[in-house]
């Protein structure tokens, strides 16, 4: 069944013009694996499909990804078919001299490069004024205390169950993932006044720095739910830049009301 999908979307790219987006990643076995999607135009509508997965046996650079790609597409689809791609801004993608694109535009010197909306909205999270920043930094060093330890991750679940808490567990957090800081705030958030509680005989400095940065971090947690709200609708088939257009601007005028609040607080 698998190989019958492979050959019905591949003899249609052959007729077809399409855009494409790599990603790769590495899974938990340091195995590292390139995934490719293509979106193209079926029917007068528009169509999104994964088109391979494959291991990348040595290392990841641009060149190796490159090769991977014109190897599949020698075999199923004509290269030049490509009309656009989209990266996630990693070096081993964008570099000029050995990215991946660089060397994709030697081949297809027309092809458009665009930068992945959702790994957009990811960078401009990252610039934080120095007060929320330090506010952060608190947060992270709090889970980080917590999580880190085995022995204070199982007094800080028992704490969570006597206070009878919805969860019992902080989220750790990674720069790799987008969703990770939102999720990782708004639990701290709900376990707020058990991590004060925890804290209270651990690190006095810490507790009292989270204490002091308490609307520091709601007005955080508010606005990266939004940012990762705002990306969960990012995704999808149908979409296109008209709908994603009405996501950002809703998440604008939501984050005008979230800075409002923070105001006047």
């Amino acid at each position: 069944m698998a190989e019958n999908i492979e050959k019905s979307l591949c003899n249609h790219l052959k007729t077809s013009k399409f855009s494409i987006q790599l990603y790769e990643s590495t899974l938990p076995t340091n195995e590292a694996l390139l995934l490719s999607y293509v979106r193209f135009i079926k029917d007068e509508k528009i169509c999104q499909e994964l088109l391979f997965a494959r291991n990348l046996e040595t290392d990841t650079k641009g060149e190796t990804v490159f090769k991977t790609l014109e190897k599949f597409c020698d075999e199923k689809i004509p290269l030049k078919n490509i009309i656009s791609a989209a990266t996630d801004g990693a070096p081993a993608i964008t570099g000029c001299q050995k990215g991946f694109i660089s060397y994709l535009k030697n081949k297809i010197p027309d092809v458009l490069v665009v930068h992945c909306v959702i790994y957009r909205q990811q960078l401009v999270a990252r610039n934080l004024s120095e007060r929320l920043f330090q506010s952060l930094q608190h947060v992270i060093r709090a889970v980080n205390k917590i999580r880190n330890n085995s022995l204070n991750d199982r007094l800080f679940n028992q704490l969570c169950v006597d206070n009878d808490e919805d969860f019992n567990r902080l989220i750790f957090r990674t720069e790799v993932r987008w969703l990770s800081k939102g999720n990782c705030l708004t639990r701290f958030y709900n376990l707020f006044d058990s991590v004060i509680e925890f804290l209270e005989n651990k690190d006095t400095e810490l507790r009292e720095n989270l204490i002091t940065s308490k609307n520091d971090i709601a007005y955080l947690t508010d606005h990266y739910t939004l940012l990762n709200d705002m990306n969960l609708q990012l995704q999808g088939d149908d979409l296109n830049l008209i709908k994603t257009k009405k996501c950002r601007r809703c998440f604008r005028s939501q984050t005008a009301l979230t800075q409002e609040e923070y105001r006047q607080t």
